[in-house]
């Protein structure tokens, strides 16, 4: 069996690259090590604007509530996510409980 290294610098590069891209989409950092590659973020939950979307389900006849509603189960909560690199070199993400 082949003992994996966590300094593969081709790994790192993608590991980083994957932070990066998440930074992008809104994401922070809470927690992050070197030692084991890990990173903890998190995306706070946004806003939506119940006025105009009342007013778009008035005008659609209710056809628009679908959406409203796809918004409100998708923009409600507070996310946050794990991205590390396990012992095989592989990188995986996984969604963290929030309080």
């Amino acid at each position: 069996m082949e003992t994996y290294q966590f300094g593969n610098p081709k790994v790192m590069e993608r590991f980083y690259e994957r932070i990066a891209a998440k930074k992008r989409n809104g994401f922070v950092i809470i927690e992050y090590s070197e030692k084991l590659p890990y990173v903890v973020l998190s995306k706070e939950k946004k806003t939506v604007n119940h006025l105009l979307h009342l007013f778009m389900s008035c005008i659609t006849l209710g056809l628009w509530l679908v959406i409203w509603i796809f918004l409100i189960l998708k923009f409600s909560r507070k996310k946050d996510i794990l991205l590390a690199v396990d012992e095989d070199g592989n990188l995986f993400e996984d969604k963290c409980l929030s309080v």
